[in-house]
């Protein structure tokens, strides 16, 4: 048995709940308070150094870092969340880099002030509106010729935007989705999978 720590309100632990119910991986979610800041307290600070979440217990392999947890999961179901052809699989490394590099964080900025009301400062979210459209310009490339990001298999790369895009389509930066018809497309299919909605929900 898996045993998560985590929050089903957190991004990161929405990418891992989303990679367990694609492989139908049976786990236990043990619920880390982050009203309470358990996440910065003992025992979690032993299972995650950073004070972060989630973390994983796979039968006394522990793992932490929600993208690291992602791609063990499907490595272990058989890897149904990874392309076979390596181009692709490339491809759906690309795009889970720049997820990393310059999506979510820019994404954060506006779900932190909106959302979770943690207010930024104008310019900060001024910044992360610019880099939010340069992504979705970007993507809506690959968009236009496949129903996914990396191809036409639903990979670790569209979950990797996920938790993001569900957040941020719920604060201002909503228009600058709108603007990209073929990502508004990708996410209507995305965000309908049994998958999302049995996390979401």
């Amino acid at each position: 048995m898996i045993y998560l720590y985590g929050h089903p309100g957190s991004t990161c632990t929405r990418k891992v709940l989303t990679t367990l119910a694609e492989t139908s991986t049976p786990f236990e979610l043990s619920l880390v308070d982050l009203a309470k800041g358990e996440h910065k307290q003992e025992p979690h600070l032993t299972r995650q150094p950073f004070g972060q979440i989630p973390t994983i217990d796979d039968g006394g392999f522990k793992l932490f870092e929600s993208r690291a947890i992602c791609r063990y999961l499907n490595d272990k179901a058989g890897s149904p969340l990874t392309p076979k052809d390596v181009m692709e699989r490339a491809v759906m490394d690309q795009w889970l880099s720049v997820e990393q590099s310059n999506f979510s964080s820019a994404a954060m900025k506006f779900i932190f002030h909106y959302i979770f009301k943690r207010p930024q400062e104008d310019a900060v979210l001024d910044s992360a509106g610019k880099m939010i459209d340069t992504t979705l310009a970007a993507l809506s490339t690959p968009l236009e010729r496949t129903s996914y990001i990396a191809g036409e298999q639903f990979t670790l790369a569209d979950i990797g935007y996920m938790p993001y895009v569900e957040y941020a389509m719920n604060t201002p930066a909503k228009a600058t989705f709108e603007k990209y018809p073929r990502v508004m497309t990708w996410w209507g299919r995305v965000s309908a999978r049994a998958s999302w909605q049995k996390v979401r929900g």
